[in-house]
């Protein structure tokens, strides 16, 4: 799902939206101070938009030093595995272009508790919900979505840029800033009255998040909510979405 700021592949398409809001002078900012700033900016914890009786809000932790994070939660009987996950992400400075702050999540998936962590705040949110589908956006939605799948007892989906899958195909296509994409998944997958998830690692502007939930709707599916493990809140890609439930572990404010 929106996706350039992360290692594991990168998508040119977002490189000048995210230029704006991380185009900061990163020269002479030291290791502490750019972790400093990575708290800064992914300080707040937001719960869904739209929640129902069925998916609770999960209480915010407020940012600091991690160490610190975790004994606030703690006191305050928040969540403390939030600033775990948040403190495990790393900044890497002028990736993939100068004055970019790329937000890296291979060192979240280095740190194993970390890690688990995220994949239980997602599987305790959507475990018993009759959800039968997890659908992943490529690529790090395949990251978290088969553990989510197999703990909630759904079948994982892959959504896929064009021409990646094989056998018969249906597609969605959506605007980038310049030109446009699609996203596609294997006729059959899914099933009239299916219940689903679409999983992704973060939202930016919500442009390939709405072309999964159209894909999935046009075949019948009921999308239940979106997840993701980040939000560039700066994006408004949540706005993008309408009425449709949008849930987000770390949001930058």
């Amino acid at each position: 799902m929106q996706q350039s700021l992360f290692l594991f592949h990168s998508h040119i398409s977002y490189l000048p939206l995210f230029t704006a809001p991380f185009s900061v002078s990163i020269a002479a900012r030291s290791p502490a101070q750019l972790r400093t700033l990575r708290l800064q900016n992914y300080r707040s914890v937001l719960p869904c938009l739209h929640s129902s009786g069925n998916f609770p809000p999960l209480d915010p932790v407020v940012g600091g030093d991690a160490a610190e994070d975790r004994q606030m939660a703690a006191e305050d009987g928040q969540d403390p595995r939030l600033a775990r996950i948040s403190s495990a992400i790393r900044v890497i400075p002028d990736f993939p272009k100068p004055g970019i702050l790329f937000q890296d999540i291979t060192t979240l998936l280095l740190d194993v508790k970390a890690f688990r962590d995220t994949i239980d705040l997602f599987v305790e949110r959507y475990k018993g919900k009759d959800i039968s589908v997890v659908a992943g956006i490529e690529a790090r939605g395949f990251i978290f979505g088969p553990p989510i799948a197999l703990a909630i007892g759904a079948k994982f989906v892959p959504m896929r840029k064009p021409n990646k899958l094989p056998g018969k195909v249906i597609s969605e296509e959506y605007s980038l800033e310049y030109g446009t994409d699609k996203i596609e998944m294997h006729v059959g997958a899914v099933e009239p009255g299916e219940r689903a998830l679409v999983i992704d690692d973060l939202i930016a502007t919500g442009g390939t998040l709405c072309a999964a939930i159209k894909l999935l709707e046009r075949v019948g599916v009921d999308v239940v909510e979106c997840a993701c493990l980040m939000e560039l809140a700066e994006l408004k890609g949540r706005e993008r979405l309408g009425d449709k439930p949008l849930f987000v572990l770390i949001s930058s404010a």
